[in-house]
């Protein structure tokens, strides 16, 4: 198992960015303003600190000459968490990222994603391109995110403590009971949300044209699903993390040594 990486970044005070229906998203900026921006997204119940801070990617990035923006995505860390399912849906998440680039005045941005974090981040870069130029999709589903979680069984553990039974819905909750600060009502909101409209599944018919370096651990169930999404990208490529299963794969060194280097790839 990789030791912590010492020293760890900083984490600033959110910047708050307003997004269409009044919710607060919060940004994180490291790194010169002038360098070339790696804008950095979460996965499902984490925030940016969990999954890019505490693990090493922001420190690595910046010394690497990037600037990096961070998001929490709307229901995690310090933005707003809307009750609401319909305010999970899929366009939602792509507008605030667009919006979080314009209010930053960045033009377009390299991608990190891991997760529902690269569920979005496909979806970003096939319905908005021009704001993508590459990106690395860690983890990133085949199929409607969270799509196995059962909303019943959630729902009744959130409203009266009934314990679940499932056993992968059972694991959503403990990985979004572990972050201080979540709001499991707005969790299952979302779980819900994801499954409305039509970009609920990545669809390999209509891949992201930019370069996309796919990353997803050894021992996720999910890997062969990911591999397909990859073969189906025409700028895409595959690399496999090993040792990691789906929750430990973003504080891998491999993982960040394989995105750093793709990153760096669009440089020479």
């Amino acid at each position: 198992m990789d030791a912590a990486p010492r020293p760890l970044t900083e984490m600033p005070d959110p910047q708050y960015v307003m997004v269409g229906e009044g919710y607060r998203i919060a940004t994180y900026s490291w790194g010169d303003p002038d360098a070339e921006t790696v804008l950095a997204v979460h996965g499902f119940s984490s925030s940016c600190r969990d999954n890019w801070v505490s693990t090493g990617w922001v420190r690595d990035l910046t010394r690497a000459g990037f600037r990096v923006v961070g998001v929490d995505q709307r229901g995690h860390g310090a933005s707003d968490k809307p009750h609401d399912p319909r305010a999970y849906e899929m366009r939602a998440f792509i507008d605030d990222l667009a919006t979080v680039l314009d209010t930053y005045l960045i033009d377009s941005a390299r991608y990190l994603g891991y997760s529902l974090g690269a569920r979005v981040g496909w979806q970003l870069a096939v319905d908005r391109p021009q704001l993508v130029s590459r990106a690395v999709l860690g983890g990133i589903p085949d199929g409607t995110p969270l799509a196995r979680l059962q909303l019943d069984q959630a729902k009744a553990y959130v409203e009266d403590g009934t314990p679940v039974t499932d056993k992968i819905t059972g694991n959503y909750v403990t990985l979004a009971e572990r972050v201080a600060g979540n709001d499991l009502t707005a969790l299952v909101a979302l779980a819900e949300g994801m499954r409305f409209g039509e970009d609920g599944d990545p669809d390999p018919a209509r891949p992201p044209q930019q370069p996309v370096l796919f990353a997803t651990g050894s021992e996720d169930a999910i890997l062969p699903r990911s591999l397909r999404l990859a073969e189906a990208t025409p700028n895409g490529t595959f690399v496999e993390i090993p040792g990691r299963h789906h929750f430990n794969t973003p504080g891998s060194r491999d993982f960040r040594a394989a995105g750093l280097e793709f990153f760096r790839d669009a440089e020479n």
